[in-house]
């Protein structure tokens, strides 16, 4: 008999309908609001996808080959589920982050065996994506870079899309993610696009002043590469404040243990659904509340 792997686990994950809230407002409107329960993953997030795409094909492709150091700047998710998949592939992983993102993110990558280096909170995500681009240049490693890799949006038109898609029975009318990498927006768009070009695209951003992790609001010269505006009909600006709220009312009243970049793309949803009739409406649960515990967004 042949096993599977751990990898064999990633992907076909649930999706789910909310139930309470705005529940009887979605009801008369006769709108359905669906999560994608991507905390699901072995890694515990929606990158568990792209990062083993990454590793694999690189390494299909003659790129890369076990025993090789992989370099690769990240806001957390991405950076965890890279550590996995480095760990199944047997590669050495270093990973770059900003030093105010939460503990639990690193802790869960050092377990994985990944090597962090932190950089100042000041600089944000471009700064660890500038000292990466360093590190390779001075031959420390071979990057990924899930910003410009085609392998990132790739398993979201192979995999995420294509289960949304059954999931649903093609009903689906709108599809809304929080914006990081664009991977997966790009990636599921494209997929459903081809299925019924009518489906809407909508993009969560922060608004000003927001810090959620996991969405960004991009600097035109750190625009990701994988993105295509064209695959998004829509951006909806979500505050700190909304997404924070909307965490804690989806583990206390759908049962949700969500991430706050997850929250933000309900709290997007919700605000879609206000304006639509008979709506489908999926949103991506990114990852799981556990690894923002000590951020303090859920009471202790």
């Amino acid at each position: 008999m042949k096993y599977k792997t751990i990898q064999d686990t990633i992907g076909n994950t649930p999706l789910v309908a909310l139930q309470r809230i705005r529940a009887e407002e979605n009801r008369q409107r006769g709108n359905t609001i669906l999560a994608k329960l991507e905390g699901n993953n072995p890694a515990g997030s929606v990158k568990d996808r792209p990062a083993l795409s990454m590793i694999a094909r690189a390494q299909e492709r003659g790129d890369i080959k076990p025993g090789d150091t992989l370099i690769e700047p990240t806001s957390g998710n991405t950076g965890i589920a890279l550590a996995m998949a480095a760990a199944i592939k047997g590669y050495h992983m270093v990973l770059i982050m900003p030093e105010d993102l939460s503990i639990e993110r690193a802790q869960t990558m050092k377990a994985f065996g990944a090597e962090l280096i932190l950089t100042p909170k000041s600089g944000g995500m471009e700064a660890a994506r500038d000292l990466a681009d360093t590190l390779v240049a001075q031959g420390k490693g071979i990057i990924l870079n899930q910003f410009a890799n085609q392998d990132n949006p790739r398993i979201h038109y192979e995999t995420t899309g294509p289960e949304i898609w059954e999931q649903t029975g093609g009903e689906i009318t709108h599809f809304v993610s929080a914006m990081g990498t664009t991977g997966t927006i790009t990636g599921v768009s494209r997929f459903l696009k081809e299925k019924n070009p009518k489906i809407q695209i909508i993009g969560a951003q922060p608004s000003e002043g927001s810090r959620i992790p996991g969405i960004r609001k991009w600097p035109q010269e750190y625009l990701p590469a994988i993105y295509d505006p064209a695959a998004v009909d829509e951006l909806v600006l979500v505050s700190q404040s909304d997404a924070e709220d909307m965490c804690r009312r989806l583990a206390r009243e759908e049962g949700i243990f969500g991430g706050i970049s997850a929250a933000g793309a309900c709290w997007v949803a919700q605000q879609i659904a206000q304006k639509v009739q008979n709506a489908t409406v999926v949103f991506v649960v990114c990852d799981r509340g556990d690894r923002y515990l000590s951020t303090g967004v859920f009471p202790a």
